[in-house]
């Protein structure tokens, strides 16, 4: 799926390490980088989530860079394939992984990051009233350039006041 949605996938991330492993052509990177995501979430720095309908694999939602102590954040990314995407299922997978985040892994702040020309991913926020909190100059090196993003984020007692209304908003889709 990757390697189908290259153009459609790449050119909102960052470049790969040059001559780095390639988790999605060898088994061994991909088992290393499986490997790494249960390590993070073990420790509870980060949490990596798949994104399924009828049994077909369509995406992912990870909570990257989780700080403990008096910070108790993460930043949220998130990816799906070209075929599933504006379905809704990236909000009704975001609320889910808002509700770990909250209630079961105890952080208070999650902030998601997107490139402003990046429309079809800032439809998700929007669409749940996810709070924005400006553009972030020169935010991210994304595919070799250093882009600005638009800074959306939540904390738990926004979570606690709005869960009822996300749930309802993440299943609506459209």
């Amino acid at each position: 799926m990757r390697s189908r949605c290259a153009d459609w996938l790449t050119k909102w991330e960052p470049a790969p390490v040059p001559g780095g492993p390639n988790a999605e052509r060898d088994p061994s990177a991909f088992a290393a980088r499986c490997n790494a995501r249960d390590r993070e979430r073990q420790l509870g720095t980060g949490f990596a989530f798949s994104l399924w309908h009828d049994g077909i694999f369509c995406g992912e939602i990870n909570v990257n860079n989780v700080v403990r102590g008096a910070f108790q954040s993460g930043h949220v990314g998130y990816w799906i394939d070209e075929r599933w995407a504006g379905q809704g299922f990236v909000p009704e997978g975001l609320v889910a992984v808002m509700s770990y985040a909250f209630d079961r892994a105890g952080l208070h702040r999650l902030q998601i990051s997107i490139i402003p020309r990046n429309k079809a991913s800032l439809r998700v926020p929007q669409k749940l009233g996810i709070r924005c909190e400006g553009t972030a100059k020169g935010y991210l090196q994304i595919a070799g350039v250093w882009e600005d993003h638009d800074r959306f984020a939540i904390t738990s007692e926004e979570w606690d006041q709005r869960r009822d209304e996300l749930w309802a908003l993440g299943n609506l889709r459209s």
